[in-house]
C-alpha cells in the first residue's frame, strides 16, 4: 500500500517499510518525468531516420519497427520487471538501466542473469529506486523503459528492405528479453561481472548501443543480401532527406533526456551531460560530413545526421567531448566501409553507427573519464580513466565491449535462425 504525503515545501514524502522517512524532490520528479518524454520521442525519430534513408516502397515499414518497439517492450517491462530490495547500496556508479528489470536487476542476480520477482510491476511504486535514491522507483521503471524500448527499434532497423514485418513483434519481445535485459545486468546491476570489476556505463555504450548494433549486424548477415544489391540494376538513394534531418532533430532533442535524464536528478552532472552530448554530436555531425566531402565533394545533409546521432557519456569534460566527436565521428564513418569488405547488406549503417560507435565510447571513456566530473552529482564516485591515472579502466572496457559483442552477435543469430522465423521473416526486396 502507498503512504506519500507533501510536507511543507512541497517534497513528497513516502515511508520504508521500516518507517523511515524518504523526502522526494518535486523537481527531480519533473525532471525525469520530462527526460523520459524525450527518450520516447526518440524511438519515432529512429523510425525518421531510417525512413528516409531507404527507397520509398519501404519507408512506412521503418516507422513501423519504431512503433511496434514502443509497444512490446512496454508490454515486456510490465509483466518482467524487479528492483534490486537495497537501492541504496549500489547507488553510486548505476546511472542507466533496461527494460526488462526482472531480469536485469533483481536482488539475488548472479554475475550474469536476474530472475522474476516483481512479477506485473507488484511492489514496485514509492520505494527509492535502484539507480538514486533521488526518485522513486515507479518513475525509474518508466523512464528505463524508454531505453529498452530504443535499443530494440535500433536493433531491427535492419530489417530495413529485406525482411518481413509479421515475426517483429515476437522478435523484439524476445530479443529484448535474452539478449538486452542480461547485458545490463552484468553493466548495471551491483552482482554483475562488469559492475563488479570496474565497468564504466553512464548511459547505456554496451546495453544500448554495442548490443543494438551488433544485433544489427547479425540480423543482416543471416538475412542475406537484398536481390540485386551491389549490381547497377539496384539504385540505392535516400527517398526522403527531410525524413533523414527530421529524425535526427527528434535524436538530437532526445539525447539531452537520454544522457542529461541518466544523472537521475536535476544536478550538475545532467547539466554536464548535456553540454558534452550537445558538443560532441556537433563536432561529430561536422567531422562526419567532412570526410563525406573529401570523396563525394559536396556537403551531405544525410553524412551530418549520420555524424550528428552519436553521443557522448557523463563521465568526461568538454574538451574531451571534442575528441570523443570528431574520433567517433571518424571512426564510425570509416566503418561504414566494413559491409564491403564482410559483405553483407546493412542498409541503414546501425553496425557502423551505433556497434563501432558504442565500442569506440566505451574505450575513450577508458582514457578521458574523470572522477570529478562523475562527482558532479555530489554521490558518485569512480576512479577515472587515464586522465585520473587509472590505466587498468581499459582492460575493463575493452573486457566489457568485446562481451556485449559476442553475446549479442551469438544469440541474436541462434534467436532469428529459430525455425518460427525462417518462414515469415526472410524476403529479397
Amino acid at each position: 500500500m502507498v503512504n506519500v504525503a507533501c510536507d511543507a515545501s512541497g517534497s513528497l514524502i513516502a515511508y520504508t517499510p521500516d518507517g523511515e522517512e524518504v523526502v522526494y524532490n518535486l523537481g527531480d520528479i519533473s525532471f525525469i518525468v520530462t527526460c523520459m518524454a524525450l527518450v520516447w520521442l526518440m524511438v519515432p525519430g529512429v523510425g525518421f531516420f531510417y525512413s528516409g534513408l531507404l527507397r520509398r516502397k519501404n519507408a512506412l515499414a521503418m516507422v513501423y519497427t519504431s512503433l511496434a518497439s514502443i509497444a512490446v517492450v512496454s508490454f515486456q517491462v510490465r509483466f518482467l520487471i524487479t528492483f534490486n530490495d537495497h537501492p541504496f547500496s549500489h547507488m553510486n556508479k548505476i546511472s542507466g538501466s533496461s527494460g526488462g528489470y526482472s531480469i536485469a536487476f533483481s536482488d539475488g542476480a548472479n554475475a550474469f542473469i536476474g530472475y522474476l520477482k516483481y512479477f506485473g510491476l507488484k511492489g514496485i511504486l514509492d520505494q527509492p529506486s535502484i539507480g538514486s535514491s533521488c526518485i522513486p522507483a515507479l518513475l525509474f521503471c518508466i523512464y528505463q523503459c524508454m531505453f529498452a524500448i530504443i535499443t530494440a527499434a535500433l536493433a531491427v532497423g535492419a530489417i530495413a528492405e529485406h525482411g518481413r514485418l509479421g515475426p517483429i513483434l515476437v522478435f523484439i519481445f524476445i530479443w529484448t528479453t535474452i539478449v538486452y535485459d542480461p547485458i545490463a545486468c552484468w553493466t548495471w546491476n551491483g552482482a554483475g561481472w562488469s559492475f563488479v570489476l570496474g565497468g564504466l556505463d553512464f548511459a547505456g555504450g554496451t546495453p544500448v548501443h554495442i548490443s543494438s548494433g551488433t544485433a544489427a549486424l547479425a540480423i543482416s548477415i543471416y538475412l542475406g543480401k537484398r536481390r540485386g544489391y551491389g549490381t547497377e540494376h539496384f539504385a540505392y538513394k535516400p527517398h526522403n532527406t527531410t525524413y533523414v534531418v527530421l529524425g535526427t532533430v527528434f535524436l538530437w532533442f532526445g539525447w539531452f533526456g537520454f544522457n542529461g535524464g541518466s544523472a537521475l536528478s536535476a544536478n550538475l552532472r545532467a547539466i554536464q551531460a548535456c553540454i558534452v552530448t550537445n558538443l560532441a554530436a556537433a563536432v561529430s555531425g561536422i567531422t562526419w560530413m567532412l570526410w563525406d566531402y573529401r570523396i563525394e565533394k559536396k556537403w551531405s545533409a544525410v553524412g551530418f545526421c549520420s555524424g550528428a546521432i552519436i553521443p557522448a557519456v557523463g563521465y568526461v569534460g568538454s574538451p574531451a567531448a571534442v575528441l570523443f566527436g570528431v574520433i567517433g565521428g571518424t571512426v564510425c564513418n570509416f566503418a561504414t566501409q566494413l559491409k564491403f569488405l564482410i559483405g553483407y547488406d546493412d542498409a541503414p549503417d546501425i553496425f557502423a553507427t551505433h556497434g563501432v560507435g558504442g565500442i569506440v565510447g566505451n574505450l575513450l571513456t577508458a582514457l578521458f573519464a574523470q572522477a570529478s566530473v562523475a562527482g558532479f552529482d555530489g554521490v558518485t564516485e569512480i576512479l577515472g580513466g587515464w586522465l585520473d591515472k587509472n590505466f587498468i579502466q581499459l582492460g575493463y572496457q575493452v573486457a566489457d565491449s568485446v562481451a556485449g559483442f559476442t553475446y549479442s552477435f551469438v544469440i541474436t543469430v541462434n534467436h532469428v535462425h529459430l525455425r518460427l522465423y525462417i518462414p515469415v521473416f526472410i524476403i529479397r526486396s
